[in-house]
């Protein structure tokens, strides 16, 4: 089969018309993730609260005593549901899990009720602080069970993650971050 010229031109059109034809259609058809991160970036980044709160022994705890650390801080009842106890302990894992780094990060579990804590999960660790506020608060006075949060070493809450949050993601996030990082 002979080709006339017209033909050939318009082949010679189409294969340099192809790839911006396809580019477009996956531009169109196929968007990426418009973050490479799992949490959600807080912006702009509030200031973790000043207020003093009580640490489980009666001394006084505030955030700017971890000002060097990031911090973890999830809150929950002093009850320790089965949900508080699963925060904590992807808490835990994702902070041992940071091997050489885990030193950079503390955990702080704020008790936002009046119940004492309880249970195995709030047993006495080096990089876990249980802290209670002096009085109940109010209801709607910003208390979140369903996060967790990210405190940078400047006391800004700048991440967050659902309580239930995928390990290998949130630890993702960790690690990228803190490899990125110079402070801390």
């Amino acid at each position: 089969m002979k080709l006339t010229p017209r033909a050939k031109l318009l082949l010679i059109a189409a294969g340099f018309l192809a790839p911006i034809a396809a580019s477009i259609a996956a531009y169109v058809f196929l968007r990426p993730e418009p973050t490479g991160n799992y949490g959600e970036l807080l912006l702009p980044p509030a200031q973790v609260t000043s207020h003093e709160l009580m640490r489980a022994d009666g001394t006084p705890f505030r955030f700017a005593e971890l000002r060097e650390r990031w911090v973890l801080v999830a809150s929950d009842s002093g009850a320790c549901p089965p949900a508080c106890q699963a925060k904590l302990l992807l808490m835990r894992q994702a902070r041992l899990a940071l091997g050489r780094d885990a030193s950079r990060v503390a955990r702080v579990i704020v008790v936002d009720d009046a119940v004492a804590p309880q249970g195995a999960a709030f047993e006495p660790s080096a990089d876990l602080v249980v802290a209670m506020r002096p009085a109940a608060p109010a209801p709607g006075a910003g208390n979140d069970r369903g996060h967790i949060y990210l405190v940078d070493p400047h006391g800004n809450v700048m991440m967050r993650w659902p309580a239930d949050a995928d390990f290998r993601r949130l630890l993702k996030d960790l690690q990228t971050l803190l490899k990125a990082s110079q402070i801390g």
